[in-house]
């Protein structure tokens, strides 16, 4: 982008023969600042001094001039609208009011050390911290990219203990969906059976759902009121099995989206406030939508279903993150224990209760020797029986 704008000024950004230029239009209009960057390409390449025409700027930026046109420029174009309005909530209301003032290159670890100090005092968690720390490292990242700053601080991110991994049992599950009815009760169900995100559930429309072919095709989301593309901006299908399209096939429509109220996709407020109650009159812990999803792929990975496979069902982009389920599979790890399993050793009795122990007295020399090992016969001759407990 050759011209650009940071606060109330224009700017004008080139490379010319591998060389990057940049100066600040005399003339603050869009108009001028295109015609000011005519007239320096026009120097250059006549081959004139370009500083008879304007100095390099001296001012240099703050971090709140440079963090307001990243957000218009940077995060805009690359972040989907749910993140937008994170990364400028987190610039709003905690990175600009401390670093705003500082010059963009003299933010140092100790500034930000600083920070991180400030926040711990307050009753933020350290998650919502790291968030903060993440945004100002891509924000500063991006500085570098645009040739702005030469290198960033390195920014550590607090330690925190991770949150506990937290789903439904199948009898939980079973008394939520025994304390709702009509659509929520519905969406509640097709969570628990797809693992769809809430925002893939209330985006879902009726040519969506292929009956005949028994899939699902998750295409679009909504989140807060806007409606987008998935999360990892890729479209994902998933099988349709019976249960679901026996309960969805009663009132299928030719189009229109599957989930509605008052002709509108539900809402997240509304949706949680149903499913808080239906926790609280199930005497459950309360729960929100997401936790429908780790349901889903913790009741796969308790029945053996591949990793791999879960990935591909929840639309993880890395299976690192699909990972947190594999503790959950018992095949996976019955698989692993199985390698330490005797295989040439005959059994042996452990325990100090010799009512647990075999009637037949354990022969030292055989029972606790490998089959294949050959016993010398001067051994052989020496050896006796005897019950012995082994510890």
């Amino acid at each position: 982008m050759s011209i650009f704008k940071r606060g109330n000024k224009y700017w004008v950004g080139f490379r010319f023969n591998h060389q990057r230029h940049r100066y600040s239009s005399p003339d603050n209009t869009l108009s001028g600042a295109k015609a000011y960057e005519a007239v320096l390409r026009n120097k250059l390449a006549r081959g004139e001094p370009i500083l008879t025409i304007a100095e390099k700027p001296k001012e240099i930026i703050t971090f709140r001039e440079f963090a307001k046109t990243w957000l218009d420029v940077y995060v805009k174009n690359n972040n989907r609208l749910s993140e937008q309005q994170h990364k400028e909530g987190c610039l709003r209301l905690y990175l600009i009011p401390y670093f705003g003032k500082y010059p963009l290159d003299k933010i140092n670890n100790m500034d930000i050390e600083n920070f991180k100090a400030k926040m711990m005092k307050t009753k933020l968690s350290g998650d919502s911290i790291n968030h903060f720390l993440s945004t100002l490292s891509t924000c500063l990242k991006t500085a570098v990219e645009w040739e702005i700053l030469k290198s960033i601080p390195k920014i550590k991110r607090l330690k925190v203990t991770p949150n506990k991994f937290d789903y439904l049992t199948e009898e939980e599950a079973v008394q939520i969906l025994a304390q709702t009815e009509g659509q929520i009760k519905e969406m509640i169900f097709f969570c628990l059976k797809t693992g769809v995100r809430f925002g893939e559930l209330i985006a879902l429309d009726w040519n969506d759902i292929d009956f005949q072919e028994k899939q699902i095709t998750i295409r679009r989301s909504i989140v807060r009121g806007i409606m987008g593309s998935t999360k990892s901006n890729k479209i994902r299908y998933i099988p349709l099995i019976s249960s679901v399209s026996d309960m969805l096939i009663k009132r299928v429509k030719s189009q229109g989206f599957v989930f509605m109220r008052n002709k509108k996709p539900f809402t997240q407020h509304y949706s949680c406030k149903k499913l808080y109650q239906a926790c609280r009159k199930a005497g459950l812990r309360k729960i929100g939508w997401h936790k429908l999803r780790h349901t889903f792929a913790s009741h796969l990975a308790q029945n053996g279903v591949a990793i791999q496979a879960i990935k591909e069902l929840l639309g993880h982009s890395d299976i690192t993150t699909t990972m947190r389920y594999a503790h959950l599979s018992p095949s996976a790890l019955r698989s692993a224990m199985n390698v330490l399993e005797p295989k040439e050793i005959r059994k042996i009795s452990f325990g100090h209760n010799m009512a647990t122990v075999d009637n037949k007295p354990i022969d030292i020399m055989t029972d606790l020797i490998p089959v294949n090992v050959n016993i010398p016969a001067n051994i052989k001759q020496k050896q006796t029986s005897l019950s012995v407990n082994v510890l």
